[in-house]
């Protein structure tokens, strides 16, 4: 430096200063050189941008002149010595400085003219801008200092301003002129073609250096900042990776434990450890790594602020320093990145193999082990449990490197402060001891968080399930305080959650100002170490490794405890007892389609002494047809149940031979089309397809549908009507072809007629070489069967041909004269056709009209794909969190008190450093004053964890209510069309994000927003040249972030619509499992689960992968900030800074890394879950019922009479739709019981759904005692009108419970209801009565004794206007024949509308109205349209034809 200089060395000198800008340049200039020669070997330089403007050509001119005359200047000294006249034209005559000169001016043309990458453009702009403003700079300072510049100096300065303008306006186009498309929204898992340009790189297959660096994930980010990422551009996982290796090796392990071992606990975690023992090792030695990295720094520093101390400074001890300093920092930003990475990666395949497990184990759940876990408490073993285990590992080496990172950081504190240090011990065992309760606090009050939220969670699903009767019923309110009672209770151990952290928080940043003010008094007092630069900023370098410890262990305690737990519950659930399979046998062909049960007792909770069936003998030979009958509640359904071996089997034998195809009383349907619901997972086949779809009389229906069999089911078939429901499933059974078929009441959802075309057509037709077990109420159909078995109290009570029994037993002949008593209302002298014509009549499908449903009208999907918003949304989603949560104190008051804490933090260090340099200051001065500043700030910092706390307790009860509110007054329509998962995962984990994360997010985001610029301005003051380099390192580290984000929005955005499908099929998987175990395809639905296992474990992976590759990046250039304060500390001449400031400056730089790469992982944290306050704002706004009417207070006695006026009535679905109902315009009268018949589909339960305004009228109203309907609000029309649904639903609890859930009633008042509706003998005898359990949706009472209770509810409530839709479907008719006598009397002044299949429930109504295509057809009495030839009396023909040719 000397000689090039020429003796003019100096901080101030211009030489040195030009010599330090010329570095820089050095810098750029290599890392633009490296960039190109790599985008060359890559052949990507023609796809770059090479052509120029006229001013970047200009530039681009110029600067070659510069540089040719700079060549020029440096050629003649070489040539002819060094010339004096040449001072004229430049600052130094020094061949190094003309040859430098020469070589950056040439290279600046060079990269104006080769700018192939977006990454090379935004480096040369930055590049360019610093140039141009460092040479501006000092040129103005020599001309203000000399008062004149060299002629090629001021030619080269007008040039750089002419540069300078271009690094703007490559910038301007950079960040300005992308293309994007922000806050449009998208279906997310539209099936899209991935980018051709996408590389899918595989993990196990790339270079060192690549995994090294995380490169290998460059093609994703740079398709994510080209366009939107959608689900087919994530790139899929290794084979290593994938769940079916991951659980393949975990079921192997589990199983070893299982079968070796005595002790059944712990073997889940026991199984974990022995699969991925060798990835946690590794991951422990890079946890290992870190550790001792971090521990090395304030060594270094001591290192550092000794080396300034000394007089004669060898600068080459200097440099081994920076040296060491740089090693130590390249591990420490390696190690832990791939410690984080790594562990997530092995954390992900733990969570996928358990998911996996989880779901198979629910396949082979016995009944038993289903009574004990619900469907919602197994999703939460998916949801909440197995996905607990991502993070596991991290936490697990969190556990042990921590305490070991205090125990190094102790000995280094004992080393620099001696016997001083042990003063630090007390605060630190108290802190120590602390951590203890407060680790308990937090777990303690997370367990009962959890045991709230899971109980909200199943609560809410349930409610969900069922929102058609809670909002026919009026229940919303009711229920919705339920909800709310559950959250209360959750939110009160939330609060003390987020206090208890916000004072572990307190203690994290008091504990290190106690011990420092501590150590320093002791090194006083003891003089074990002078109180000087070295010992005081090293002290507190210490004590900054040490308080991450502090501040975590809590934490990572109670993380440990919370996985303990979820471990167990996995265990307990894993070793539930499995289904027994039933002795099945393909192979002798001899018995295909024969069934054996030999002296069979069995029992649905596997208690001898609580029998359901008891004794059954029954031998089935192939080809034969049986039919099974019997009271509700006698075990007809049970004895299906046995031979699948869903049942229990006590003792005897089941041998089943041939496959089985089964059909559930209640329709299980899929989500997804009609065509995938009858395939079911088989090729198809479309000879066999058409004759399934004919023969179960769907034909006329999927032509009617606009996509035909690709129409989208909704969830539950939630747009299907029940009758078309129960027909899918049959042609599902059809078209499988098996050998067996059980059929479980499978024509008590639709009418008589269709019953007849599936009976004939079916079980007669296409099964007729098939063995059929039928379950039925319809007598009708007993003749045609080969035997009948008749059950009573879970006995078999007779088995014989129907005239067999008919002479031999009193419980069947009972059965039957019910129906015969039934018949005779369907008087056939009243038809105008003869009686001896009726036995020519048989049912045909052209005598079948074609139905409506909701979705026959409807010109798109009805289950739409879940939209997403796009792109960068800027700071509305923030905006709204603060603006919805009416948090705008708390984040002014975090923002003041964080500011404070910062300010505070700077001053007490920058204290410490002038104090330091007074001579002769005292130490209780210079303790006291510090002990002082640091306190106050450890106050401001208490205030903002305090304020940022109730920030987040104040946002997560607005949310909560809001998305509540909105979902409990949202229409019929929202829950036909979206998934459960959908609503579910917006109130379970994305409000989970807003209860813990978003508030201590934001906080940490501002906190470090606040910090970092703090950091620099304080080392810039001590060397101010820093700036030239941390300013463009701010800048780059900006737009890398920026570059990032635009892919981790899309990733986590696409994860949040990845987990819901999981859910989603894992809970639909759970009700049909029955249905899925009979078809035998266990195998295609564990294949589906992995498939979605492997998607959302994709988007995971590949989120966890892009945080550490920016987490790197930004670690690297702030290095490079901390590698240039070094280098400048140690180049300083002597006394240039004082070893004050010198302490001061790198106490703060060494850190620096840790607080940037803090605040990207925060503000990246931040930036996703941002994202679930959009999708739960999506909810929030939903259109709503219109709750308030325009006439107010309603008379209690409203209505009085209960006549109701239909007035030209039509209804659509959706707007523009067509019509659904087509100008209705009756009359029912007061008290008058109104039938309502017509196929399957042609409206009856629309028009239903109009009377209690499910659907809103599109045209003519309905008039209830001359009051119209829409005129009034929600509430007081529902509470008026009683309705027994088609379906009929029970709630979990008890029957009390069920029967009043509003509590309006007395236990008398129930026991009265449950007499008249035939349910109080059973409950009777019952050993809890009216506290019986009833289990999820009614599991554990047949469907019967379920429409029963529902008959029991309006019992109850008493109402003018009664609705039965379907109600006695699932009755015998002896049963049916007791509550429709009981009806008659107890609504004897009421009007009642009955929505029938069976014609003989209406025969005896004053009118019946009779509807077709959603026209009203007739609306008369039943004699007088049994005198014409009208469409009711064909409909009587039809079932009196039925009934007879069956009987004859």
């Amino acid at each position: 430096m000397d000689w090039v200089c020429e003796g003019e060395i100096g901080f101030g000198s211009s030489c040195t200063q030009r010599i330090l800008i010329d570095a820089v340049n050095s810098i750029f200039i290599a890392i633009y050189l490296i960039l190109l020669v790599v985008e060359t070997v890559r052949n990507r330089i023609s796809h770059g941008q090479t052509t120029q403007n006229g001013y970047f050509f200009i530039v681009s001119f110029l600067s070659a002149v510069v540089g040719m005359v700079y060549l020029g200047l440096f050629s003649w000294n070489v040539v002819f010595g060094r010339n004096q006249a040449s001072i004229t034209w430049v600052s130094s005559s020094s061949s190094i400085y003309l040859s430098i000169q020469a070589f950056v001016w040439i290279l600046i043309v060079v990269s104006v003219n080769r700018r192939p990458t977006r990454c090379i453009r935004l480096l040369i702009s930055v590049w360019w801008i610093c140039f141009s403003l460092l040479i501006s700079a000092l040129d103005i300072k020599i001309l203000v200092q000399d008062h004149g510049l060299p002629i090629l100096e001021i030619a080269s300065w007008l040039v750089n301003i002419m540069l300078l303008f271009c690094g703007i306006k490559q910038l301007y186009h950079l960040f300005h002129l992308r293309t994007s498309d922000n806050g449009i929204s998208e279906p997310l898992l539209m099936k899209t073609e991935g980018s051709d340009g996408l590389e899918r790189t595989r993990v196990s297959s790339i270079n060192f250096i690549s995994k090294l660096t995380f490169s290998w994930l460059n093609p994703l980010l740079r398709l994510g900042n080209l366009k939107p990422l959608n689900l087919n551009d994530i790139p899929e996982l290794d084979s290593e990776d994938d769940v079916a290796f991951s659980y393949q090796t975990f079921f192997k392990a589990f199983e070893y434990r299982i079968n070796h071992t005595a002790k059944k606990t712990n073997l889940a975690v026991i199984a974990l450890g022995r699969c991925y023992m060798k990835e946690m090792f590794l991951v422990g030695v890079y946890a290992l790594l870190k550790t001792l990295s971090v521990v090395a720094s304030p060594t270094l520093l001591y290192g550092f602020i000794e080396f300034s101390n000394r007089k004669d400074r060898d600068i080459s001890h200097g440099m081994i320093l920076i040296g060491c300093l740089m090693v130590a920092k390249l591990v420490e930003s390696l190690s832990q990145r791939h410690w984080f990475f790594n562990s997530r990666r092995f954390g992900m395949r733990m969570r996928s193999s358990m998911m996996a497990a989880v779901f198979q184990k629910l396949l082979k759940l016995s009944s038993v082990g289903r009574m004990k876990h619900s469907t919602g408490e197994i999703v939460n073993y998916i949801a909440v449990d197995a996905y607990r285990l991502g993070d596991f590992p991290w936490w697990f080496h969190m556990a042990w490197s921590l305490p070991l990172q205090m125990v190094l950081s102790m000995v280094v504190l004992f080393s620099v402060a001696g016997s001083g240090a042990i003063f630090s011990l007390v605060p630190l065992f108290i802190c120590g001891i602390l951590n203890i309760p407060i680790a308990k606090s937090i777990h303690n009050s997370q367990h009962h968080f959890m045991v709230a939220q899971d109980e909200r969670l199943r609560v809410t699903s349930e409610i969900l399930n069922n929102m058609k009767i809670i909002k026919l019923q009026s229940w919303e309110e009711h229920f919705r305080s339920m909800i709310e009672s559950f959250r209360d209770a959750e939110f009160k151990w939330l609060k003390n959650t987020q206090i208890i952290k916000s004072n572990g928080t307190s203690l994290y940043w008091m504990s290190p100002t106690i011990v420092s003010s501590l150590v320093f008094c002791g090194c006083a007092v003891m003089g074990s170490a002078p109180l000087n630069a070295t010992t005081i900023f090293t002290v507190l370098a210490i004590l900054r490794t040490m308080s991450e410890p502090v501040r975590m262990l809590p934490e990572v305690l109670s993380t440990i405890i919370q996985v303990k737990v979820s471990l167990d519950r996995l265990d307990a659930f894993l070793l539930e007892k499995e289904l027994e399979n039933v002795n099945k046998n393909s192979q002798q062909s001899e018995n295909i389609g024969s069934i054996c049960i030999q002296n069979g007792d069995f029992s649905w909770d596997s208690d001898k002494m609580n029998l359901t069936l008891k004794g059954v003998d029954l031998e089935i030979s192939r080809g034969q047809k049986i039919a099974v009958c019997g009271h509700v509640g006698s075990g007809k359904s049970s004895i299906l149940s046995a031979i699948l071996g869903e049942v229990t089997r006590i003792s005897g034998s089941v041998d089943v031979h041939g496959s089985i195809a089964y059909v559930s009383q209640i329709a299980w349907i899929q989500s997804g089309t009609v065509r995938d619901n009858i395939l079911f997972g088989k090729p198809i086949e479309k000879k066999r397809y058409k004759m399934a779809i004919k023969a179960c009389a769907l034909d006329k229906d999927i032509d009617n549908f606009d996509y035909g069999d690709m129409t989208e089911i909704g969830q539950r078939g939630l747009n299907m009507s029940g009758g078309q429901k129960q027909r899918i499933q049959l042609a599902r059974a059809i078209y499988n072809d098996a050998d067996i078929y059980l059929l479980d009441d499978p024509f008590s959802a639709v009418d008589a007629h269709t019953a007849a075309i599936l009976f004939n057509d079916c079980v007669m037709g296409v099964l007729k070489e098939k063995t059929v077990i039928l379950v039925t109420h319809q007598i009708e159909f007993l003749p045609e069967m080969d035997k009948i078995l008749v059950m009573k109290n879970g006995d078999v009570t007779q088995l014989g041909t129907y005239e067999e029994l008919l002479t031999s037993g009193a419980t069947f002949e009972q059965l039957v004269n019910a129906h015969t008593s039934a018949m005779k209302t369907v008087d056939p002298v009243h038809c105008s056709i003869q009686e001896e014509s009726l036995k020519t009549i048989k049912p045909t499908k052209q005598q079948s009209e074609r139905g409506i449903s909701p979705e026959s009208i409807s010109t798109v999907q009805l289950t739409k794909e879940e939209e997403k918003d796009m792109g960068y949304g800027g700071w509305k989603a923030y905006a709204e969190y603060i603006r919805i949560s009416q948090g705008h104190f708390y984040l002014i008051g975090t923002i003041l008190t964080q500011s404070g804490f910062v300010l505070l933090q700077i001053l007490a260090t920058y204290w410490l450093a002038i104090a330091v340099e007074i001579p002769h200051i005292s130490a209780d001065i210079l303790v006291g004053i510090y002990a002082i500043i640091s306190t106050l700030s450890c106050i401001s910092v208490a205030l903002r964890a305090r304020l940022t706390a109730h920030l987040g307790l104040k946002a997560s009860r607005a949310f909560f209510s809001g998305f509540m509110d909105s979902i409990f007054k949202a229409p019929m329509l929202f829950f036909d069309s979206t998934p459960l998962g959908r609503i579910l995962t917006r109130g379970s984990s994305d409000m989970s994000i807003v209860d813990f994360d978003i508030p201590f997010a934001i906080s940490f985001t501002m906190a470090v927003i606040i910090e970092v610029p703090g950091i620099i301005i304080l080392m810039a003051i001590v060397t101010w040249p820093i700036l030239i380099v941390a300013v463009p390192v701010m800048i780059a580290a900006l737009y890398i972030q920026r570059y990032y984000l635009f892919s981790a929005r899309e990733l986590v955005r696409i994860n949040g619509t990845t987990k819901a499908p999981l859910m989603n099929y894992a809970a639909e998987t759970s009700l049909g499992v029955i249905t899925i175990r009979a078809f035998d395809v266990t195998e295609q639905f564990i294949e589906n689960n992995l498939k979605l296992i492997n998607n959302d474990s994709a988007i995971f992976f590949h989120t966890v992968a892009a945080l550490e590759w920016v987490l790197l990046r930004v670690e690297t250039l702030q290095n490079v900030t901390i590698m240039i304060t070094a280098i400048l500390l140690v180049m300083l001449p002597e006394n240039t800074v004082a070893p004050g400031f010198v302490g001061l400056s790198l106490s703060y730089a060494i850190p620096l890394t840790s607080s940037q790469v803090f605040f990207t992982r925060w503000y990246s944290n931040l930036d996703s879950y941002i994202i679930s306050v959009e999708r739960i704002k999506q909810y929030m706004h939903l259109p709503s019922e219109a709750q308030k009417g325009t006439i107010e207070n309603m008379p209690p006695s409203w209505p009085s009479k209960g006549k109701i006026d239909f007035q030209d009535l039509k209804i659509r679905y959706r707007p523009n739709a067509p019509l659904v109902l087509k100008g209705i315009t009756c009359t029912f009268g007061a008290g008058e019981k109104i039938g309502v018949v017509g196929r399957t589909g042609s409206g009856k339960t629309t028009l239903i759904s109009c009377l209690f305004r499910l659907v809103e009228p599109a045209g003519g109203r309905i008039l209830i005692d001359k009051v119209d309907i829409c005129s009034i609000a929600l509430k007081d029309l529902r509470m008026k009108l009683s309705i027994i649904p088609q379906e009929p639903t029970l709630f979990k609890g008890n029957v009390r419970k069920n029967m009043d859930p509003l509590g309006l009633h007395s236990d008398h008042e129930i026991w009265e209801a449950l007499d008249k509706c035939q349910l109080k003998s059973t409950i009777s005898g019952l050993p809890n009565l009216l506290d019986s359990y009833i289990s999820d949706e009614g599991g554990n009472w047949s469907v019967g004794q379920r429409q029963l209770f529902c008959l029991g509810r309006v019992l109850l409530r008493r109402n003018k206007i009664l609705v039965l839709d379907e109600a006695t479907a699932s009755i015998d008719s002896a049963t049916d024949t007791v509550l429709q006598r009981i009806i008659r009397v107890e609504f004897a002044s009421c009007t009642v509308v009955t929505v029938a299949h069976r014609v003989p429930t209406v025969m005896d109504s004053d009118k019946v109205m009779v509807l077709s295509y959603g026209n009203l057809m007739e609306y008369d009495k039943p004699s007088n349209l049994m005198e014409v030839n009208s469409d009711f009396s064909k409909l009587v023909r039809e079932y009196w034809s039925n009934c007879r040719r069956k009987s004859s």
